[in-house]
């Protein structure tokens, strides 16, 4: 990458774990002060910080936060900005997984899977954007190929992923020209903690329609994020497809 991210402030939503943590790490260590959101997993965002403030002290802000609660939004980026002194980047990675079919879709279902994959990003952008248009800023979303084709048994997940996108192009629109709006669409990366995706058949099933017949890496997507945070001046409105090809081979 030709660009650091030297002294910008990126807000890493459920950036304590996985495919976030990851997302950390790399805008960490390309200079990037890391407001680090987590809403359960104080333990695993406090580690991390301490992981990341051993390289730099000070550049690390924990922020908990249920994205469910819409005042708890403004309050995220308001104690960002507090503590740093600016805003210049935002990364929705946040989401709820997990399936769903026609017949057990309720409104619990609805509220989380909706509420975490397009409602808090939708609220987050809006509370984040004077700050962001101050800096010039950006945003990045974690949406999913299977925005595009809805993954079956998993209606309301792609259904939101879906408005996920929708909403990145209407973001870019938005808050044109001073912001850009992107999204990155992950593939096989990290297999979800439920349901019964440890099948070894079912993996080796998923893997094959791959072109590059292979599981990613966190640090693949983190690789598009700061991509797109740095080195995409003339990008905005796009979604870039991180899945080894699977997305065009299932």
């Amino acid at each position: 990458m030709s660009e650091t991210l030297q002294g910008k402030v990126i807000l890493v939503t459920g950036g304590a774990k996985r495919v976030g943590a990851a997302i950390c790490r790399r805008l960490h260590g390309a200079g990037a002060s890391i407001a680090l959101h987590y809403r359960a997993s104080e333990q695993e965002a406090r580690e991390l910080q301490t992981e990341l403030e051993g390289r730099r002290p000070n550049s690390v802000l924990c922020v908990q936060a249920d994205l469910l609660v819409l005042s708890d939004l403004p309050r995220m980026v308001a104690e960002s900005v507090k503590h740093f002194g600016h805003l210049d980047g935002l990364v929705n990675n946040a989401s709820s997984f997990y399936a769903t079919t026609l017949a057990e879709v309720d409104e619990a279902h609805w509220a989380d899977l909706v509420g975490t994959n397009l409602k808090a990003p939708l609220f987050l952008a809006q509370a984040a954007e004077h700050a962001l248009r101050k800096q010039n800023g950006a945003i990045v979303n974690i949406v999913d190929i299977h925005a595009e084709r809805p993954m079956q048994g998993h209606l309301l997940y792609s259904v939101a992923k879906s408005g996920l996108v929708a909403l990145t192009k209407a973001l870019a629109q938005e808050l044109a020209p001073q912001v850009r709006v992107n999204a990155v669409a992950p593939g096989v990366i990290i297999w979800p903690e439920q349901g019964d995706w440890d099948d070894e058949a079912r993996r080796k099933q998923i893997v094959g329609h791959t072109l590059l017949k292979r599981e990613g890496e966190p640090d693949d997507i983190a690789k598009a994020v700061q991509f797109l945070l740095t080195n995409a001046p003339y990008i905005t409105g796009q979604i870039i497809a991180v899945d080894g090809g699977r997305s065009i081979n299932l």
